[in-house]
C-alpha cells in the first residue's frame, strides 16, 4: 500500500491529458505533476532563455490557485527524505493509473508541467517510481544536465520513461556532451522560431527534429480525444528530437 504522506496534488493539464470531456475544452484526469519553477525553487538549471518565456511560471503569477498548489508540492517536497518521497510519488502515479482504468485511456503521465528535477535524491525518488510502474510512460524535460545539477545518469536508459533535455542558447555546449555520452535521451530546443530551431538541432543533432505542432498552429490544444501531446505522441514515445518556438513560427 502506497501512502501520500506529503499530501501531493497532480494536476490537469488540458495539453497532456489521455482523456477530456465530450466538448473537447478541459481535461477529465489529472496526469501532470509540478511545483515551483525559477532558479529560487525547483529549476537549478534554469537558463536566461527558459526564464524570459516560462509560461509556467506565467500562470504562478495569473493564477492563484495555481501557484498555491505548486507551491504546496515543493514545500513538501524540498526538504523531505528519499523515502517519503518515493512513497508520495507513487501514490499520486497509483491514483492516476486508477482513474485511467476507470476512464480507459492510455497510461501517460508528464513529470513537470511546471518545475524540474531539483536534486539527486529527488531524480532517484522518481526512477524509483517510474521503474515499478512498468505500465505506466511517463515522459519528463529537463534543464538538470548542467555541472552541479546534473541528473541525466540517473534517469537516462529507464525503458518507460522519455527523457528530453531542454536545450537553448545557454546551454548548448553541455547538452552536446550530455548527448554525446547518453544516446537515450532526446533533445527539445528552444529558440525564438522554427527554423532557428532546425540550425541549433543541425549544429549537434545533424537532423531538424520535428517542431511541435501544437506551437505551430496545426493541430489544437485539446480535442474530445485528449490533449495535443497525446494526439501528437513525438514527445511522449520519443519518437523524435522537438523543436519549441518561443515566437509560435
Amino acid at each position: 500500500m502506497t501512502t501520500n504522506t506529503l499530501n501531493l496534488r497532480r494536476s490537469t493539464d488540458r495539453k497532456t491529458t489521455p482523456s477530456a470531456n465530450n466538448a473537447g475544452t478541459q481535461a477529465n484526469i489529472a496526469n501532470a505533476f509540478g511545483m515551483l519553477s525559477g532558479r529560487d525553487f525547483s529549476c537549478p538549471g534554469q537558463t536566461s532563455a527558459c526564464e524570459a518565456v516560462c509560461y509556467a511560471g506565467r500562470l504562478e503569477k495569473i493564477f492563484k490557485g495555481f501557484r498555491n498548489v505548486m507551491a504546496d508540492n515543493w514545500n513538501a517536497l524540498k526538504d523531505a527524505s528519499y523515502v517519503d518521497m518515493v512513497f508520495s510519488l507513487n501514490a499520486i502515479v497509483r491514483e492516476f493509473a486508477a482513474d485511467a482504468d476507470k476512464r480507459g485511456c492510455d497510461k501517460v503521465f508528464r513529470i513537470h508541467h511546471d518545475g524540474d528535477f531539483f536534486s539527486r535524491d529527488y531524480a532517484s525518488a522518481w526512477a524509483t517510481v517510474i521503474r515499478v510502474n512498468p505500465e505506466i510512460h511517463f515522459w519528463a524535460y529537463t534543464r538538470s544536465f548542467i555541472p552541479g545539477a546534473n541528473v541525466v545518469d540517473i534517469l537516462a536508459d529507464i525503458p518507460n520513461l522519455t527523457l528530453y533535455l531542454s536545450v537553448d542558447a545557454d546551454n548548448l555546449e553541455w547538452a552536446k556532451v550530455i548527448t554525446a555520452e547518453y544516446n537515450s535521451v532526446k533533445v527539445a530546443t528552444l529558440t525564438d522560431t522554427a527554423d532557428e530551431g532546425s540550425e541549433m538541432m543541425l549544429e549537434f543533432r545533424e537532423r531538424k527534429g520535428g517542431a511541435c505542432p501544437e506551437v505551430m498552429g496545426r493541430i489544437p490544444l485539446i480535442t474530445p480525444e485528449g490533449g495535443a501531446c497525446v494526439s501528437c505522441s513525438l514527445c511522449v514515445f520519443g519518437k523524435a528530437d522537438i523543436r519549441f518556438a518561443a515566437k509560435g513560427k
